[in-house]
C-alpha cells in the first residue's frame, strides 16, 4: 500500500498533467497558431478534453479492479473535476467567443440545436457532481452521494452523443474520434454489467453465495 504521502506527492505530477492541455491550448493561443478558424479549435479541443478526462474517471473503477492497485481511487476526483473545468471552458468559449456573451441566444441555440441541448444537459449534469465532490459533502449525503454521483453514466452517454451530433451535422471532419469514444463508454458500461449475477438470474450458474457484498462499481 502507498504511504499517504506519497499518494500526496503523486498528485502534484498528475495535477501538471491534467494542465497540460491548457497550456498547449494558451502556447497555441500566444503563438497564433490555432489554425485558420481559432475558435472552432478552442471549441473542440476543450471540447474533447472534457469527454476524456470524463471517460478516464470511468475508468478508474476498472483498471483498480484488474491492476489491484488500489491508490488509482484517489486520483479520480481530480479527474472528475478538470472533466468539468474544460467542459466549462468549451461552454465559456462557445458562450463568449462564439455567441457574444448573448445568454438569450444560448437558449435559443439549446431549443434550436440537438447537439447543443445534449451538450449543455452533459454540462449541467456535471455541475453537482462538482459541488459535491468534497468528502464533507460524501459524508453529508451518505448513501445519496453514491445515488447522486451515479449521474455520471447518463452524462458520459450525452457527451459522446454530443460530439457524435456534431460530426453529423457537418462541423467536423473527422467521424473516427468520436465513435473511439463511443465504443471506449460501452466498453466501460459492458464491463459494469454483474455478469455474474445476471448469469445466475438466468439459471446460467450457480448464484453467488448469500451475504457475499456487491460489488462497489462507479
Amino acid at each position: 500500500m502507498w504511504p499517504k504521502d506519497a499518494i500526496g506527492a503523486a498528485k502534484v505530477p498528475f495535477l501538471l498533467l491534467c494542465l497540460l492541455p491548457l497550456a498547449g491550448i494558451g502556447w497555441d493561443i500566444a503563438h497564433q497558431s490555432l489554425g485558420p478558424d481559432p475558435v472552432a479549435q478552442l471549441e473542440h479541443r476543450t471540447g474533447d478534453w472534457a469527454l476524456r478526462l470524463l471517460l478516464a474517471t470511468l475508468a478508474v473503477t476498472p483498471l483498480r479492479r484488474v491492476t489491484g492497485f488500489a491508490p488509482l481511487l484517489r486520483f479520480r476526483r481530480m479527474l472528475g473535476l478538470f472533466a468539468f473545468f474544460y467542459a466549462t471552458m468549451h461552454l465559456a468559449t462557445y458562450l463568449i467567443i462564439d455567441l457574444g456573451g448573448f445568454w438569450t441566444q444560448l437558449f435559443a441555440e439549446i431549443v434550436k440545436r440537438p447537439y447543443i441541448t445534449v451538450g449543455f444537459l452533459a454540462w449541467a449534469g456535471l455541475v453537482p457532481l462538482a459541488l459535491t465532490s468534497t468528502r464533507g459533502m460524501m459524508r453529508r449525503l451518505g448513501r445519496r452521494w453514491t445515488q447522486l454521483h451515479r449521474l455520471v453514466y447518463p452524462i458520459a452517454l450525452l457527451a459522446v452523443l454530443h460530439f457524435l451530433w456534431l460530426v453529423k451535422s457537418g462541423q467536423k471532419i473527422a467521424v473516427r474520434e468520436p465513435l473511439v469514444y463511443l465504443a471506449i463508454f460501452a466498453v466501460l458500461m459492458l464491463w459494469r454489467i454483474p455478469w455474474t449475477r445476471l448469469a445466475a438470474r438466468l439459471g446460467l450458474r450457480e448464484p453467488p453465495a448469500t451475504g457475499s457484498p456487491a460489488p462497489q462499481r462507479r
